[in-house]
């Protein structure tokens, strides 16, 4: 059993110690004050140019059929983790993708993002998809290594980005 323990939370105190075979990672099917507040700690640990959800947006992302808002909680209910799978038809077949997994520091390099990430391939497998694409900032090393050691590849492509601003 992994366990996490001594880490300090973001207010400066100890983290009580959980089993990661405690964690449990499901659909957010329903947003309420805990998972709000979960996404204003968690996002700002994402981005920095980014403002946390509101309860509204966070609705829209639960209830659209495309996309999977996942949660990881510890044996206490706290959310420790999330992402978003979107999953969507194209012409060429059933496409998914990973966006915006975050991992609270406390949890970090504990195995959470790794159930996260499981789940999310086995939601991406059963609505059909093929293959699931994801990308992730070289700086984020540990990432990088987490997605390589569960299958991912690094594809050979130019990722181009239009800002819709101007």
């Amino acid at each position: 059993m992994r366990r996490i323990s001594d880490a300090p939370d973001l207010m400066g105190q100890r983290s009580e110690p959980y089993d990661l075979a405690m964690i449990e990672v499901a659909e957010c099917t329903e947003v309420d004050e805990d998972v709000v507040a979960a996404f204003a700690r968690l996002i700002p640990q994402l981005s920095s140019s980014s403002a946390p959800p509101s309860a509204g947006e966070l609705t829209d992302i639960a209830r659209s059929e495309a996309s999977h808002l996942l949660l990881a909680r510890d044996e206490n209910g706290r959310i420790v983790g999330s992402m978003t799978l979107v999953v969507f038809r194209i012409p060429t077949g059933v496409r998914a993708w990973i966006e915006d997994v975050v991992v609270d520091g406390d949890a970090r390099g504990h195995g959470v993002g790794e159930k996260l990430n499981l789940r999310a391939l086995d939601i991406a497998r059963s609505l059909g998809a093929k293959t699931v694409d994801l990308t992730s900032r070289p700086s984020r090393e540990a990432a990088n290594r987490l997605y390589q050691r569960i299958g991912f590849v690094a594809r050979e492509t130019n990722v181009y980005r239009r800002s819709l601003d101007d």
